[in-house]
């Protein structure tokens, strides 16, 4: 029976474990969508909405940054987590971050999942929606650069030559 046992070890010794949920939540506050194992993210979920919680106080400012500082090392990431973050969720009591299971991992099979906070949802844009983009039809943006796209020459255009090659090709012989 798992009475009153608190947390997840994650197979790590206190300071690793601590310095992973310091850099995951520091990743988080940094993309607003990170990716990894559904375990870690379970943990990671009370960690990151404490520090939310911090950012959101409007009564004791400097005690809640020096607080969060101790868990946060980025400057920029609470700066980011005090400004912006804190005033997207004041009105919000709790929840801030939402967990979307993925399936299993390829290779070691370890269940996988995507930690977002909430108001940062990927919104694909819609095919009918041309109005953003310069160009016409959609399939006419690569035109300019022909069939060959990025990369150089089209698939089947011939053999490619090496730089030694071309450069030997440069120098006429003596």
């Amino acid at each position: 029976m798992r009475h009153r046992v608190g947390h997840r070890k994650l197979g790590r010794i206190t300071p690793h474990r601590m310095a992973l949920l310091r850099n995951l939540a520091t990743a988080l506050f940094e993309r607003e969508r990170i990716r990894t194992t559904l375990m870690k993210a379970k943990e990671l979920r009370p960690y990151a909405e404490r520090l939310i919680t911090l950012a959101r106080r409007e009564d004791d400012r400097l005690h809640a940054r020096r607080l969060a500082a101790r868990e946060l090392q980025d400057r920029t990431v609470m700066k980011k987590l005090f400004d912006d973050l804190g005033a997207r969720f004041a009105a919000r009591p709790g929840g801030y971050t939402r967990i979307l299971r993925l399936g299993p991992r390829r290779g070691d099979g370890a269940e996988m999942a995507i930690v977002e906070l909430l108001g940062s949802e990927y919104k694909p844009e819609k095919k009918g929606d041309e109005k953003g983009k310069k160009g016409g039809a959609p399939g006419k943006a690569a035109a300019g650069k022909g069939a060959a796209g990025k990369g150089g020459a089209a698939k089947g255009a011939g053999p490619k030559t090496s730089s030694k090659k071309k450069a030997e090709k440069a120098e006429p012989e003596p």
